[in-house]
């Protein structure tokens, strides 16, 4: 079978064999993969990765132990934890200190036309929901993270730094929830799809407010933008980063402690919790595609997807009956 390969920044395609199935886990058949900053940080090094990335996807169940799953588009939590320590015990198995991640931590990933995941792991997409839409289902879920981790009062602004990818589903989720946003981006036209479904947006690289906010969403993917997020926050405020970069960021600490600044650090979140967003009317997750290539020509979709300005480029592997 046809699998990506990413080391030492190179994308490259190979035929490897077809992966066994252990028991309790299913067989998965890739229809659709999102690349996603994260894959392209580990190709500038991240993690020290070498392998087959790839985490964003819905596939179709080719075979699996429980026979109502065969045939069922699914999309799948990314974390495989061991089950049996203190963090796995308090239902946080994202956090258990022996788990792979697939497509980052010691597990190949979904770009690939099959792979395997447990079934506990997978969430089934319903019928109405295309595979254009589904795919977006782990982003939105680390969108959804946040709220589960701070809770924000009503009445206030919550400022997203960062017009990528993840910086607009933020915006969109808290939008899609009812908080007032106000999203700071360099690009008018990403802005324009959180503008055009209510949401507050400004051109960043002006004069950004200083000690404004209560609440900012570091969304960046720069090692700036934790500077620029706690230069934003007013005292006592909560910064929640986003940003996973390969290089080292560097700050003056002073400010953050003298304003008494809280930095909430927010990655994966629980798929229940995205997948009744993805028929959100609120959230264009259509809009935030830029391109679409087949598994083949993953190489020049990575190089897509690294293009400044560029939002969603997905891999398709294949397609449902209806094309979906």
């Amino acid at each position: 079978m046809l699998a990506v390969h990413l080391e030492n920044g190179a994308v490259t395609l190979r035929e490897v064999p077809m992966p066994p199935r252990p028991p309790g886990h299913a067989l998965l058949r890739l229809l659709v993969g999102g690349i996603c900053n994260t894959d392209l940080e580990l190709r500038r090094g991240y993690y020290g990765f070498s392998g087959t990335p790839g985490h964003e996807f819905v596939a179709e169940v080719a075979e699996a132990d429980s026979p109502s799953l065969i045939g069922r588009r699914v999309v799948g939590e990314i974390n495989l934890a061991c089950g049996d320590c203190e963090w796995c015990r308090k239902g946080l198995g994202r956090h258990c200190p022996r788990r792979t991640v697939l497509g980052i931590v010691r597990r190949p990933g979904a770009f690939a036309e099959y792979f395997t995941l447990p079934e506990g792991n997978l969430r089934v997409v319903p019928d109405e929901i295309p595979n254009q839409r589904a795919v977006f289902t782990e982003p939105l879920a680390a969108a959804c993270e946040i709220l589960e981790q701070v809770s924000i009062p009503r009445d206030e602004t919550v400022a997203v730094l960062g017009d990528g990818k993840l910086g607009l589903l933020v915006a969109l989720v808290l939008n899609a929830h009812g908080y007032a946003v106000r999203l700071f981006g360099r690009h008018e036209e990403k802005l324009g799809i959180a503008a055009h479904v209510g949401i507050a947006t400004q051109l960043a690289g002006g004069e950004e407010p200083a000690a404004q906010y209560g609440w900012v969403v570091e969304a960046t993917g720069n090692p700036e933008g934790l500077r620029l997020a706690a230069a934003m926050t007013r005292p006592r405020g909560t910064v929640i980063l986003k940003s996973t970069v390969h290089e080292a960021v560097s700050i003056d600490a002073a400010p953050i402690v003298v304003n008494e600044i809280t930095l909430v650090g927010s990655r994966c979140g629980r798929f229940e919790e995205a997948l009744p967003l993805l028929a959100h009317k609120r959230i264009p997750l259509e809009e935030m595609i830029s391109a679409r290539y087949p598994l083949r020509e993953a190489a020049e979709a990575f190089d897509h997807a690294d293009r400044r300005g560029t939002l969603k480029v997905l891999l398709d592997a294949g397609s449902t009956p209806d094309g979906r």
